[in-house]
C-alpha cells in the first residue's frame, strides 16, 4: 500500500526525531506539546515559522492577483506536498514541477493543474506521464520544448497521449530553451503539424541572469518579455496555437515583480494566461533571496518588515569552543545548503533558556563541513559558550529542503505547532 504522502508515518529514523519517541503519522506531531528550546527534538534541526509562512503566501498572492497574472509556484523548491496544498488554497494556478517524477508526487498529493518547466523527452518520463493523465483525467501538465530532436523523440515513443507543450525561449549563455527567435518560430510550425504534441503556449526563465540593479534587471525583463510577446503575435497570426488560451510564463524569484509586470500586460484582456512561476517565496531566506527582495520592496514601496520574511531555519548546538574566537556547532553541509552562500547565525538562546534572542554582532560562520560550522566570534563580542543554541538562517532554500524529509513547523515561542513531510 502506498503511503500517504501528506500524512506518512515519521519516527526515529529520521533526522530530527527524538530517538526515544514511537512513530507516529504527520498529523499527531503537533500533539507531542514539543518545544524546540526546551530539549525536546534533537539539533540540528530545520523548523518552519508558521506565522512567517502564512504570511509570505498571501504576500506573494496579492502581488500575482493585483498584476493579472496566475500564480504557479515551482514545487520543486520544497516538493512538501503540505505547502502545494497551502499554495494552492491560497488561489495559486496550480504547481510547477521540473520532472515527471516531481508531478507524480504533486498528483498523488491532489494536484490537478501543473507546468513541468523542463524538457520531457525520455520514452520512460514520457510513458509515465501518459499513464497519470489517463488515470487522472482532469490532470493538465504541459511541458517545454526546445530543438526538432527533442520532438523526434516524443514522436518516436510513441506514448499514446498527445502532450500539450510550450516552446521555450532561451538566453544567450544559459541553460535550455531556443535561442534564436525565428527557429522558435520555425519549431512552433513543426509542433502544428505534429499528431504527437500539441502547441499551448511559449515560456522563457530570466532567474540566472538577475543581478539586484534595478536599471540591469529592468531590462534584462523587458528584454525576455518582448520576446515572449513577439513570439505570441507570430504565433497567433500563424493559428498555431491549439488551444483557446494560449500560456505565457517566466518568473524566478529574483525580479518576480517586474516579471509579473510585464506578463500581467501580455495577458490583458483574458486572452492569454500568464503563468509566474516563482517558488522561494513560501520560505525566503536570509541570504541570496533576501538581497535581491531588498530591491524588489524598494521598487514596490514596501517597507522590509512588510515584505517576503525568512520562515526557515536550522536551529544547532554549540558542541565546542576550542579557542577564543572560535565555536563549533554541529550543524554543516549535511544539514544547511551551501551553495549559495553561508548561512548567518539569526538567533540564539543560552542554555536553559526558552526564548531566543537576537545574535550578538560580531558573529558569522566561516567554513563548515559535512557535520560542524565554524562560528567566528569578532574580538570584544560576547562569545557563545558549550551547550548554547543557534538559529542559522540560510541562502537558497531549495537545497536546505532536500537535506530534511520532515520539518517540524512552529509558533512564535517555538513550541511545535504542525509538520511537513519532503519527498525528493
Amino acid at each position: 500500500m502506498a503511503p500517504d504522502l501528506n500524512d506518512p508515518e515519521l519516527g526515529p529514523w529520521l533526522k530530527g526525531w527524538p530517538l526515544q519517541t514511537p512513530p507516529c503519522p504527520r498529523s499527531r506531531v503537533a500533539g507531542h506539546g514539543w518545544r524546540v528550546l526546551a530539549g525536546d527534538l534533537p539539533l540540528p534541526l530545520a523548523v518552519l515559522h508558521r506565522p512567517r509562512l502564512r504570511h509570505n503566501l498571501g504576500w506573494m498572492q496579492a502581488l500575482a492577483d493585483g498584476a493579472g497574472v496566475a500564480l504557479a509556484p515551482h514545487g520543486k523548491t520544497t516538493m512538501a506536498p503540505a505547502l502545494f496544498q497551502a499554495q494552492l488554497a491560497t488561489g495559486a494556478w496550480g504547481i510547477t514541477f521540473a520532472s515527471v517524477g516531481q508531478l507524480a508526487i504533486g498528483v498523488a498529493s491532489g494536484v490537478r493543474q501543473a507546468l513541468i518547466a523542463n524538457q520531457v523527452l525520455q520514452a520512460a518520463d514520457l510513458h509515465a506521464l501518459a499513464a497519470l493523465q489517463q488515470a487522472h483525467p482532469d490532470l493538465r501538465a504541459p511541458f517545454l520544448l526546445d530543438s526538432p530532436g527533442q520532438l523526434a523523440a516524443i514522436e518516436q515513443a510513441a506514448a499514446g497521449s498527445v502532450f500539450e507543450v510550450l516552446v521555450e525561449l532561451g538566453l544567450p549563455g544559459g541553460r535550455t530553451g531556443v535561442r534564436d527567435d525565428d527557429q522558435a518560430l520555425a519549431l512552433a510550425r513543426q509542433v502544428r503539424a505534429s499528431p504527437a504534441v500539441r502547441l499551448v503556449g511559449v515560456e522563457a526563465y530570466e532567474g540566472l541572469w538577475a543581478t539586484g540593479e534595478d536599471a540591469e534587471d529592468r531590462r534584462l525583463v523587458d528584454g525576455v518579455l518582448g520576446r515572449l510577446g513577439r513570439f505570441l503575435h507570430a504565433a497567433e497570426a500563424e493559428a498555431l496555437f491549439e488551444t483557446d488560451r494560449p500560456l505565457v510564463s517566466a518568473g524566478g524569484s529574483a525580479v518576480f515583480d517586474l516579471v509579473a509586470e510585464g506578463l500581467g500586460a501580455l495577458a490583458a484582456g483574458g486572452a492569454r494566461l500568464a503563468l509566474l512561476r516563482s517558488g522561494c517565496y513560501v520560505t525566503h531566506d536570509d541570504g541570496a533571496y533576501q538581497r535581491y527582495a531588498s530591491v524588489v520592496n524598494r521598487r514596490l514601496g514596501c517597507a522590509e518588515a512588510a515584505g517576503l520574511q525568512a520562515a526557515l531555519q536550522v536551529w544547532c548546538l554549540v558542541q565546542s569552543c576550542p579557542r577564543p574566537g572560535l565555536a563549533v556547532l554541529n550543524a554543516g553541509k549535511r544539514d544547511v545548503s551551501t551553495d549559495w552562500g553561508l548561512p548567518v547565525p539569526v538567533a540564539w538562546a543560552p542554555a536553559g533558556a526558552e526564548s531566543p534572542l537576537a545574535c550578538p554582532p560580531g558573529w558569522t560562520i566561516e567554513k563548515l563541513n559535512d557535520q560542524h560550522a565554524y562560528l567566528r566570534v569578532a574580538e570584544g563580542a560576547a562569545a557563545p559558550r558549550v551547550g548554547d543554541r543557534l538559529a542559522l538562517g540560510i541562502s537558497h532554500p531549495c537545497t536546505t529542503y532536500d537535506k530534511w524529509r520532515w520539518m517540524p513547523v512552529v509558533d512564535d515561542t517555538l513550541a511545535v505547532v504542525d509538520a511537513i513531510v519532503t519527498w525528493f
